[in-house]
Formats: structure tokens, C-alpha cells, sequence
């Protein structure tokens, strides 16, 4: 390749190493390719391309959900789940490690977003796990690992945009998310209950929860737990399609929060539509600079080249998803995730498709691989947004968290090389694309 294909690659990978936000860092790199090559595209349609990018109408889905996930936290909801996990798992050993992992499975049909979950237990969760006696180090990496259930979990965001970048079905990625985020989580519990032994943590409860006071919690976590049900029943029937049932959580959210539990306000509006808006920006500003991005990697045959590079080393489908386990890894270290997707879904399909990969199956392993890469050191997005709020040290983190690391890859192997266990939802659901 020329000079001015390698030059933008150069300057992008630079700049995150700078630390430039990702967008900005798509962006730049991306004009500098078009400006170099003038004929090519002029820097107007460049910009063009990044706002048109985005009408497509499954994109519609991300701030839908994002704004659901915000309104679920200003209704309480999240206290009242967080009350019904310690009901059922506070009886276990290391009671609130427990509950931190099972609640991060409850809020992925809510938040959808792994950096999310991670920011919201680190302030709730971790100062009453420290309080009882957990180490700060311990708090924070189990704060961390289980926030890697949450996206693949249904609505996750990371779920949506593989979808679009790769033609599957929304639908389907979301039948398939269930049963691997219930793995994790029960990987999960049977690790944080052995370190929890290990170590003297006692359960926050002496005795289990009566069937009375499980019927209140019930009663209040409800309609919380009614959503990803109904969610996978309505696009199952279809009522709604995936985009739809985005804006169907936000109407539902919006009563559940002011007419049930009458925590919503009037005076909170503004505050939700900021929240909303900002996360919401951040988001599709990354998706406009990638797409621009795309564009370039388009127009120099990249995508290809890539393909056909994996396919001259790769003979066999084992071969090609060790390859790109490992390789999604390192990528995810330095991206979020949401971005690492969007600029690596189009290049690798491809190759998964010619080799015969499920590209469902594909797409859960893809998801599962960049939110492990945000849990491990040095660079992992979520370990800087749980470290940066509870003061965890990151030479503390590294030490506690490499346990967690080996059981997470352990997990991703086995869902990499048995893919029954993520097609098994699809099949029973009758879903597209299995």
C-alpha cells in the first residue's frame, strides 16, 4: 500500500495512545487519508458521510436505550433490585460480592452498557462492601468483572451495534446474549463465593429470605424484572421491532418511575434529558467518525486485504476464532468497546462468513472478547472508570484481578468452541440467521 494509506493507521494509533478521545482521534485520521488523496473524496463529503451515516433507522435503537437507562436509575429501580439480590444471595459467603455480580445480570436488561454498571456500583456498592470489611481491592474488581454480564444481556448496546455493522438481526443477537450472560454471572458467583471463604468474608445475611419477604421484594422489583421478558415477547410476536421496543422502554420506564413507584418528578426531566443527551452524544459521535473511518478502509480495499490475509493463515474455523480471541483482545485494551465494534465487525465478518462461522455465534464471542479486554490491564476502559471512583491503586487492581481474568477466558473459550450454548435460545425461539 501507498504511503498515505499507512500514515492515517499511524496517526490514529498515535493519537489513542495519547489519549485522544476515540472519536476525535477516528476523525482526524480520517480527513488527513482524504486530504492526502484529493481525489478520492473531497473533506465535504467526508462530513457528509459521518451525518448520513447515521440515519439508518436501527441506529435509532442506541439513544432509545440509553435514555431507558438513565430513567431506571432516577426511578429507584436499581435500589430495588439491588435490595431482591440481597434477599436471594446475601445468605452465600462474601453475601455482597454476590449481590454486586447478580445485580449487574438484573441491569443488563436495563443499562445496556458495561462502563455504565461498572460507575454506578463503584459509588454504591463498593463504600458498604469496604464498610463491612471487603478490601478496596477486592470491592473494585469484582465491581469491574461483573460488569462484563451486563452488555451481553439484552438491550446491550455492544449487541446492537454488531447487528448493524454486520446485517445481522437485532433480535437474534439479543435471543443470544441471555444464556452466555447467565453463565458469566454463575462463573462469577462460584468464584467470588470461594475467594470470599477464602479470605473471611461473611454473607451479609444469617438465614435466607422468608417467602413473605420475598413476596414484598417481589412485588417492588417487578416491574423491573417484567422488562427483558416482555422485551424478548414483544419482538418474539412482533409488536414491536428492535427500534420500537427502545422507545416502548422509555414509555414504560417513564410510568413505572412516576405512576408505581412516584419517584419521577416533573423537576427531574431536564436533568434525565441531559444525561441522555450527553450519553447518547458520545456515542453516535463515535459512530460518525468510524463510519468516515469506514469509508477510508472501504476505498483502499482494507477490509479485504484483511480477509484474505486471516484466510491465507487460517485454514480452519478453530484457527480463525483463536486468532481473533486474541486479537480482540489486545484491540479492546486500547478502544472502548462500542468503538472496537464498529471499526472491527465489517473487517472480520467477512472472513467468518467464508470459513462458515455462525456470524450469531460470531457476534456474542466478538461482544464477549471486548468486554473482557475492558477488565484487563493496562488499558481496560471499565478498570479506569472503577479505579477513578474508588481510589482503588491500579498495582492493588492488577494483583487481585488476574484470578478473574483466567476464569472470564476460560468462559469465552468454552462459548468460542461450543456454540450450541449461545445458538440454543435462537434455535428454541425460531430467530434469523441460526
Amino acid at each position: 500500500m501507498a504511503f498515505t494509506v499507512w500514515l492515517p493507521i499511524a496517526v490514529l494509533f498515535v493519537l489513542l495512545f495519547m489519549k485522544i478521545p476515540v472519536a476525535f482521534s477516528l476523525a482526524t485520521s480520517t480527513l488527513m487519508y482524504f486530504m492526502l488523496n484529493p481525489g478520492s473524496m473531497t473533506t465535504d463529503m467526508v462530513v457528509q458521510n459521518m451525518i448520513s451515516g447515521t440515519t439508518s433507522f436501527t441506529y435509532l435503537a442506541i439513544p432509545f436505550f440509553t435514555a431507558a437507562g438513565v430513567i431506571f436509575n432516577y426511578s429507584g429501580i436499581t435500589e430495588r433490585l439491588m435490595n431482591l439480590c440481597e434477599l436471594i444471595v446475601g445468605k452465600f459467603a462474601g453475601g455482597l460480592a454476590q449481590v454486586n455480580i447478580v445485580l449487574s445480570a438484573l441491569m443488563g436488561g436495563l443499562s445496556g452498557s458495561a462502563n455504565a454498571d461498572a460507575a454506578m456500583q463503584s459509588k454504591m456498592l463498593v463504600p458498604q462492601m469496604n464498610r463491612l470489611g471487603y478490601s478496596n481491592a477486592f470491592s473494585t474488581v469484582v465491581t469491574v468483572v461483573s460488569s462484563c454480564i451486563t452488555p451481553i444481556i439484552p438491550p446491550g448496546i455492544c449487541l446492537i451495534l454488531y447487528a448493524t455493522a454486520s446485517g445481522v438481526s437485532i433480535a437474534s443477537m439479543f435471543y443470544a446474549g441471555y444464556l452466555p450472560g447467565a453463565l458469566i454471572m454463575a462463573a462469577e458467583m462460584v468464584m467470588g463465593g470461594y475467594m470470599a471463604r477464602k479470605r473471611g468474608y461473611k454473607a451479609t445475611r444469617e438465614r435466607f429470605g422468608t417467602a413473605k419477604e420475598f413476596a414484598q421484594n417481589l412485588k417492588q422489583s417487578i416491574w423491573a424484572l417484567f422488562l427483558p421478558f416482555g422485551l424478548v415477547m414483544g419482538l418474539r410476536m412482533g409488536v414491536f421491532t428492535p427500534t420500537e421496543a427502545g422507545a416502548m422502554c422509555i414509555v414504560y420506564a417513564l410510568l413505572v418511575g412516576a405512576l408505581i413507584y412516584r419517584t419521577i418528578k416533573p423537576k427531574m426531566m431536564i436533568p434525565i434529558i441531559r444525561e441522555s443527551v450527553e450519553a447518547t452524544s458520545g456515542i453516535m459521535f463515535i459512530i460518525c467518525a468510524s463510519l468516515a473511518f469506514g469509508k477510508f478502509l472501504t476505498w483502499e480495499r482494507i477490509p479485504m486485504i484483511i480477509s484474505e490475509a486471516i484466510l491465507s493463515i487460517c485454514h480452519t474455523q478453530w484457527q480463525f476464532l483463536l486468532l481473533v480471541n486474541v486479537l480482540l483482545i489486545i484491540v479492546g485494551m486500547f478502544f472502548e468497546g462500542g468503538a472496537a465494534m464498529i471499526l472491527l465487525a465489517p473487517l472480520l465478518v467477512p472472513a467468518a462468513q467464508s470459513l462458515g462461522v455462525n456470524l450469531i455465534h460470531f457476534g456474542i464471542v466478538m461482544c464477549i472478547n471486548l468486554t473482557i479486554a475492558g477488565v484487563t490491564p493496562p488499558f481496560g476502559a471499565m478498570m479506569f472508570v472503577s479505579t477513578s471512583i474508588t481510589g482503588c491503586s491500579f498495582e492493588d487492581y492488577c494483583k487481585e484481578v488476574w484470578p478473574w481474568c483466567i476464569l472470564l477466558f476460560g468462559v469465552l473459550f468454552l462459548l468460542t468452541y461450543v456454540p450450541d450454548i449461545i445458538l440454543c435460545v435462537p434455535r428454541l425461539l425460531g430467530a434469523a440467521g441460526v
